[in-house]
């Protein structure tokens, strides 16, 4: 998938979910992106000459495509999770990486390295793919279940964005997730394990929020 890495590291918007102040849970917040300049998705998308997307809601044999997958299980098991018939999600792009660059703003996990990720999400039910409440609900309900997990230098921020859903020859406006999600340590393989935690901690508040139904208490 197309590595977007560079650009986001250094995005403000991406910077968010890491400048929220640390308090004994996974450090959650979101925020919504839908100005002329911010960030879009082309659903379904495909890389010039490159890798494309991969339907794996309804197809899941096709996980061994995807890169990230291979590389990581961690993430092998976010998308297995979130694109399961139970879930009312599924994924259409994502990437990981690691950098020992901190801004000041990351001091608060006291670490020198960290391992992230982004997942883009939609809406499997194609009525709720046009529903901005729907996005802002699940958001926020979202962020309030990964606060009430255990302390852990992790931050999530989820970030609403305009997506623009191809059908047939039409083309129709509508709104995805991007989830982002970093893990914070002194050397690679400790970041990439808090990271890990952290996806999985995600994936989890997913699929319960999928199984309990929006607006649940």
């Amino acid at each position: 998938m197309p590595h977007r890495s560079e650009v986001y590291l250094h995005r403000e918007t991406a910077l968010r979910a890491l400048c929220v102040f640390y308090d004994p849970s996974v450090d959650a917040d979101f925020a919504v992106e839908l100005g002329t300049d911010d960030e879009t998705l082309e659903f379904p998308w495909q890389a010039p000459g490159g890798p494309r997307y991969c339907d794996l809601k309804r197809q899941p044999e096709l996980l061994g495509k995807i890169e990230e997958a291979r590389r990581e299980p961690a993430m092998a098991d976010f998308l297995t999770a979130v694109n399961s018939p139970l879930c009312a999600l599924e994924t259409a792009k994502c990437d990981t990486w690691f950098s020992d660059e901190l801004n000041p703003e990351e001091d608060v996990f006291q670490a020198c390295c960290k391992f992230g990720s982004y997942v883009d999400l939609i809406f499997s039910d194609k009525t709720q793919r046009f529903a901005f409440p729907e996005h802002e609900r699940f958001a926020q309900e979202i962020v309030r279940m990964l606060k009430r997990a255990p302390e852990m230098p992790a931050a999530a921020e989820f970030l609403i964005r305009r997506c623009y859903f191809h059908e047939g020859e039409g083309v129709h406006e509508g709104f995805y997730f991007t989830l982002y999600l970093f893990g914070y340590g002194d050397s690679e393989e400790e970041a990439r394990q808090r990271w890990s935690i952290g996806l999985t901690l995600a994936g989890h508040a997913i699929r319960q929020w999928s199984a309990r139904g929006p607006g649940s208490p």
